[in-house]
């Protein structure tokens, strides 16, 4: 199974839908907005990847928390705020074959897939 976690209205979700239906591939879309984050999935992304890569630190979500939060952030305070602002958190977040995957790229997916 093929999960992609976001936002709906993201445009870069929408690239990443776009290529997935182009490419008949089948998938399950889980919106933050609507069901929350999935914190053992944000917990595997975070292993993998570092939090440095999982939380959108150019966002406008990362501009308005305060500096002392931004300079103090670690693994733990990564997953507390995302919990708290999904939106901080990097999109799409691609899970397949029990890989979790960051941001879209149309050269990316054609080798997941």
């Amino acid at each position: 199974m093929t999960i992609i976690y976001g936002i709906k209205n993201c445009d870069t979700m929408k690239k990443a839908f776009r290529w997935l239906d182009e490419h008949g591939v089948s998938y399950e879309f889980h919106d933050y907005k609507k069901q929350d984050i999935d914190e053992n999935v944000l917990r595997a992304a975070i292993n993998e990847h570092g939090w440095e890569e999982v939380i959108n630190r150019r966002g406008a979500t990362w501009r308005k928390l305060p500096d002392d939060v931004q300079n103090t952030i670690n693994e733990t305070a990564a997953i507390k705020i995302a919990g708290e602002n999904p939106s901080i958190i990097k999109r799409p977040l691609l899970v397949h074959q029990s890989k979790t995957y960051l941001g879209f790229k149309d050269e990316t997916y054609a080798q997941i897939f």
